[in-house]
């Protein structure tokens, strides 16, 4: 799946589909790549919606796989070629209604409300307020694009950023996504960050929450191949353990010597192997672990 980013229209063709833990993920991204603007997963017992990192799988057993469309798409074709890339023998089965813009973001602030990570770090909607001079505040409206902080891998990693990240340090934000973990290392004191995705949409979105946040002239947002010949002090990522894996190489060129790699979108089971791919290059420091999801902390040797 790629990072996930708002979207202007005020309605959407909404398309429903049951799945299980097994064939959420792979879904979810046919659907994407057949032309739905976005996809989130809810829980089909009590309906909690969450915004799961690029590729990562929901842990429910019994999922609801939900694509948002531009009004006046033909679900019908939609649903034939994603079912085409899946290969699956039988039709897609979905649920398709129309969606308000106020719908969808009155189901998110039902769920959304500011959230802390160690002393002075907040994540806050817009039209609420944090009463603490001395927070550090990141402003990020809910609505399609994920990344807000909700999400235990986002959580995990924004909870070490509030812990460890120190004033004056340089930082590369690997697949930024809507930018939250880049603009929290700039409100948190970091010289510069550098916010990196491969999908255009996602760094529109995290150079426009950049602008409203107000550390646009802090991070830079780009593509992978534009990022400049630097080396940094810490260099966070947020994605899947396949892409983490390969980019190893990468990250230990970024990173200047002592310099911190702090790495998440995995699960527990996924350890061993990014374990492995850390050696080379890198010395374990910590593992935290929340619902079932990792954060890896590695020293550059």
């Amino acid at each position: 799946m790629t990072p996930e980013t708002p979207v202007t229209a005020e309605r959407w063709v909404q398309i429903a589909i049951d799945a299980t833990r097994n064939t959420a993920d792979e879904l979810a991204d046919a659907l994407l790549r057949a032309g739905a603007l976005s996809v989130t997963f809810e829980d089909a017992a009590d309906n909690p919606i969450i915004e799961p990192a690029p590729g990562e799988t929901p842990l429910w057993d019994h999922t609801v796989v939900v694509a948002l469309c531009d009004a006046g798409t033909d679900p019908q074709p939609v649903l034939e070629r994603a079912q085409r890339m899946l290969g699956w023998p039988h039709a897609l089965r979905a649920r398709v209604s129309e969606l308000h813009q106020c719908d969808w973001e009155r189901a998110w602030r039902e769920h959304f409300q500011p959230m802390q990570f160690g002393e002075r770090l907040w994540v806050c909607p817009s039209d609420q307020r944090v009463e603490n001079s001395e927070a550090a505040v990141v402003t990020l409206d809910p609505g399609l694009g994920f990344g807000t902080g909700t999400h235990p891998t986002t959580a995990l990693c924004l909870q070490w950023l509030a812990d460890h990240l120190a004033a004056g340090e340089r930082v590369i934000d690997f697949g930024c996504g809507s930018g939250i973990l880049a603009i929290a290392a700039a409100k948190l004191g970091a010289a510069h960050v550098w916010a990196v995705d491969i999908d255009p949409q996602a760094r529109r979105a995290a150079a426009d929450n950049a602008s409203l946040n107000k550390v646009a002239h802090i991070v830079s947002v780009m593509p992978p191949d534009e990022l400049p010949a630097i080396t940094v002090d810490c260099v966070v990522a947020n994605i899947l353990a396949r892409p983490l894996i390969a980019l190893m190489p990468i990250f230990a060129s970024r990173l200047r010597r002592g310099g911190r790699l702090v790495v998440s979108g995995l699960l527990a089971d996924q350890e061993s192997a990014l374990l492995a791919a850390l050696a080379a290059e890198f010395a374990l420091t910590g593992v935290e672990e929340r619902e079932g999801w990792l954060r890896l902390e590695a020293a550059r040797r």
